[in-house]
């Protein structure tokens, strides 16, 4: 567990962030749009997805899973620095990494992004998501902001 660096998890990561932000969509609606199944084939690809401008590979997928147009703009809502995709991407890669198997990453995915801590990390207005990723690893396994 924890601090590979895993580019594949950070890849699929980004990819949901950019597609939440482009939708408006809450990061645990785009990945039940996406499916585990899909989550999975990114994952699994990541390095060819990679190859294309994230802006294609997201529209393809938006395309194919038919993602909707939502209304959660946690980008508009914020009164700071709007963190980049990248950097949010990264806040779930450590997590996952940090909390789940290698062998159960696709299932890591799917589990935080349908746990409590989404909205946390979600809500640029707080300074959680640039905490270090010990202490949010530990909020994730005990249920709480400590």
């Amino acid at each position: 567990m924890g601090r590979k660096n895993n580019n594949a998890l950070f890849f699929t990561c980004s990819l949901i962030e950019y597609i939440g932000r482009s939708t408006k969509r809450k990061r645990c609606k785009v990945t039940d749009f996406l499916g585990k199944e899909r989550i999975e084939r990114i994952y699994e690809y990541a390095d060819v997805f990679h190859c294309d401008p994230i802006e294609k590979t997201a529209a393809e997928f938006i395309e194919e899973a038919h993602i909707t147009e939502g209304t959660f703009d946690n980008v508009k809502d914020c009164r700071y620095t709007v963190p980049g995709y990248w950097d949010i991407g990264e806040v779930y890669e450590r997590l996952i990494e940090d909390v789940y198997e290698e062998k159960n990453i696709v299932n890591g995915i799917w589990e935080v992004y349908h746990s409590w801590i989404d909205a946390q990390i979600s809500d640029y207005n707080t300074d959680f998501y640039y905490q270090p990723r010990d202490y949010i690893a530990e909020c994730y396994k005990e249920g709480v902001i400590l």
